[in-house]
């Protein structure tokens, strides 16, 4: 199983158009075939030294292997969504995962 974790930074964090346009379009990466399962949420309300709250979006995706990964990386609908929405982020943070 291959993990890829990304975290957004909005430019304007309190803008609510920009919120939406940004989860709306990691909304339209679900379609990529090679992802199995996708997961995109907002910091919890957790609050510990050891957590990092201060991003504004995450999605999580879940792929069967690094190669179901790289097919998502060069995908027309993520090469889209990079054109469309990076405007909106200041700062992205990705961890990928093998488990």
């Amino acid at each position: 199983m291959f993990v890829h974790n990304v975290f957004f930074w909005l430019k304007e964090k309190e803008n609510e158009e920009a919120q939406k346009a940004l989860f709306d379009g990691l909304k339209k990466l679900e379609a990529i075939e090679s992802i199995k399962s996708v997961y995109i949420g907002t910091p919890a309300s957790t609050r510990r030294p050891v957590i990092d709250a201060s991003y504004d979006f995450a999605e999580v995706m879940i792929f069967d292997d690094e190669a179901g990964h790289d097919v998502y990386q060069v995908h027309p609908l993520h090469k889209k969504f990079i054109e469309d929405c990076a405007h909106l982020w200041e700062k992205v943070v990705i961890y990928d995962v093998e488990a």
